[in-house]
C-alpha cells in the first residue's frame, strides 16, 4: 500500500482515513488465542458453539494487533511519527468472526503543536473497525507524537 508522508501539519480535526482491512482465519484466531488469550471461545470451535458468541471468536488483543497493523501500513508515517504515549479507550463491541473482512477508518479529533518541543505535535484520535453490514466492532481513542513538516518540504 502506498502511503502519503503526513506531519503534523496534515492531520486536523475532523479528517477522516480508510486505513484498511483484515480478515482473520480460524487458524489465525486459533494460534494467537493459544499463544496470548487461551480462552474456550477462542481457541475450540466446538467449545466456542456452546457460549454466548455462539461459535469461535478472535480476541479482543488480536484485534487491536490487526488493527495496529493498518495503522501501520496505512496511517502511520515512518518519517515523522515519533510513537504514541498511550490510549485512552479501548472498547470492543462486537466480535470479530473467522473469514469476516472488517474495514477500519481514524479520524482526527484534536492536534495541539508542543509547547516545549517545537518541531512536534500531538494528535488524538478514534479508530473505528466495522463488519461487512456497517456494525462497529472495535473503537479505539489514541493518541500520537508527530514531527511538523521541515522547513525545505
Amino acid at each position: 500500500m502506498t502511503k502519503k508522508v503526513r506531519y503534523f501539519e496534515d492531520l486536523s480535526a475532523g479528517d477522516r482515513f480508510e486505513i484498511g482491512s483484515f480478515t482473520l482465519s480460524e487458524e489465525e484466531i486459533i494460534s494467537f488465542a493459544e499463544r496470548y488469550d487461551p480462552q474456550p471461545f477462542h481457541v475450540d470451535a466446538a467449545a466456542a458453539a456452546d457460549t454466548m458468541f455462539g461459535g469461535l471468536i478472535a480476541s479482543g488483543w488480536q484485534t487491536a494487533a490487526s488493527v495496529m497493523r493498518l495503522m501501520v501500513d496505512g496511517f502511520i508515517s515512518v518519517e515523522s511519527s515519533l510513537g504514541s504515549p498511550g490510549m485512552d479507550e479501548l472498547r470492543w463491541l462486537r466480535p470479530v468472526r473467522p473469514n469476516v473482512s472488517y474495514a477500519a477508518t481514524i479520524e482526527i479529533t484534536e492536534s495541539r503543536p508542543s509547547r516545549s518541543k517545537p518541531d512536534r505535535g500531538t494528535v488524538w484520535s478514534v479508530v473505528q473497525v466495522t463488519d461487512p453490514e456497517g456494525e462497529v466492532v472495535y473503537t479505539s481513542k489514541g493518541m500520537g507524537i508527530y514531527l511538523k513538516r521541515p522547513p525545505q518540504a
